[in-house]
Formats: C-alpha cells, sequence, structure tokens
C-alpha cells in the first residue's frame, strides 16, 4: 500500500518529540511506523571552512543537508531501507556510523525547519505544528542542552539571543501557516493528540482500502 508521510514541525522545546511519542502510543500500529529526525541532518563542523562553532548559525536552514533528508524519505517511500546519519551535538560532527532505517507503512518526519522548504513539504500528506509557549520552550532548550549536550549556561543563552530566537521569528514561526492541524500546549493537549490519532488511523484504512 501507499505510506502515509506525517511532518511534526514547532519551535525549538516545543514538544515535538513528545507528541511524537504520544501519537505513536496510541497507534495500534507502532511497529510499522518510522521516526525520522532533520536533527540528524546538520552538517558536519568540516562544511564551515573552519569557523568555529560559536561563528556558526545552527538555526538556520542552511546548516542543515535537508537534500539529503529529501533523497532518504524518497527511497522509503519507495520500499528502499535508507542509511541515516548520526550527529554529535557536543562535538558538531557526523560519526563515522550510520542508522539503517527500513520502510515503513507510516514516515513521521520530526523537525524544527521541516515546514520551510517546499520540496520536503511537499512529501507530507498531514503537516503537524506543535505550538508551545516561548518561555516553556527556552527553559526546556537550557535543560536539554545543558544536561544532554554538555553545554555551558552561558552558552546556550548567547545562542538563544542571536540566533535561536531571530531564526524561530524569521523561519519556524511563518511556517505555521503550512500546517494542516496546530497543536497547543504540546504533550499536555490530549484531546489534540487524540484527534490526530484517530485521523492517521483513519487515513490508514482509506490507503488500505483503496489498493
Amino acid at each position: 500500500m501507499e505510506q502515509l508521510v506525517i511532518g511534526i514541525a514547532g519551535g525549538t522545546g516545543s514538544g515535538k518529540t513528545t507528541v511524537t511519542q504520544k501519537i505513536l502510543e496510541r497507534l495500534h500500529i507502532q511497529q510499522n511506523v518510522v521516526v525520522i529526525q532533520h536533527d540528524a541532518y546538520y552538517k558536519d563542523l568540516s562544511a564551515y571552512n573552519g569557523l568555529t562553532p560559536d561563528k556558526i548559525n545552527f538555526d538556520h536552514p542552511d546548516s542543515l543537508e535537508t537534500s539529503l533528508l529529501i533523497s532518504h524519505i524518497r527511497g522509503l517511500k519507495q520500499r528502499r531501507t535508507i542509511q541515516q546519519p548520526i550527529y554529535n551535538f557536543t562535538t558538531h560532527s557526523r560519526l563515522k556510523e550510520s542508522r539503517e532505517l527500513e520502510a515503513r507503512d507510516i514516515i513521521l518526519i520530526e523537525g524544527i525547519l521541516i515546514f520551510v522548504d517546499k520540496e520536503l513539504r511537499d512529501l507530507m500528506d498531514i503537516k503537524i505544528f506543535v505550538d508551545t509557549d516561548a518561555d516553556e520552550r527556552v527553559l526546556r532548550r537550557i535543560r536539554r542542552d545543558i544536561l544532554e549536550r554538555g553545554r555551558s549556561i552561558e552558552s546556550v543563552m548567547n545562542q538563544y539571543i542571536q540566533t535561536v530566537k531571530p531564526m524561530h521569528l524569521e523561519f519556524v514561526e511563518p511556517s505555521k501557516h503550512w500546517a494542516d492541524i496546530i497543536i497547543p500546549r504540546g504533550g499536555d493537549n490530549l484531546v489534540a493528540i487524540d484527534m490526530v490519532a484517530a485521523k492517521i488511523e483513519n487515513m490508514l484504512l482509506n490507503k488500505h482500502t483503496s489498493h
């Protein structure tokens, strides 16, 4: 049968991963889902001609190799196995190893900037935007970058002021326009998550019956 491609976007710390997990928990076909994260496609530090990380805008669409993600989504849609890059956020580099992802009936794409590129956007059957209060997003970002990515509080705050917030206003927030569904309050909005899961199951059923 034809696959269902779902995009889940939203600002940094909006709860995209939590929403993704809660949707998958409600679907009775979790083993039939492949989750692919835009974050895995950050360009290696070597692509910046000697620039140090503090001089790089990691929140601009150009910092991601979206063309490779698009190629991989197309491969999954053709039932091919792909090798997803593995990115180390502490060293800002790609590992030599890759992550093997097999094709499934549901392809779920997660990322801050996935609605910005029209070619990527056009591959999606459902586009979901997770809309969370800015203050809450900042606090989550600080906690994640310090605990999971080994950053200092000063570097996280500087990055937020210099690139995260401006890029959110320039690219992420306007991309909400392309969403089919907007989920306020992220993973706390169980009513919206239940409705999205029901819609996905219904669309899958229609794809099954049409084939």
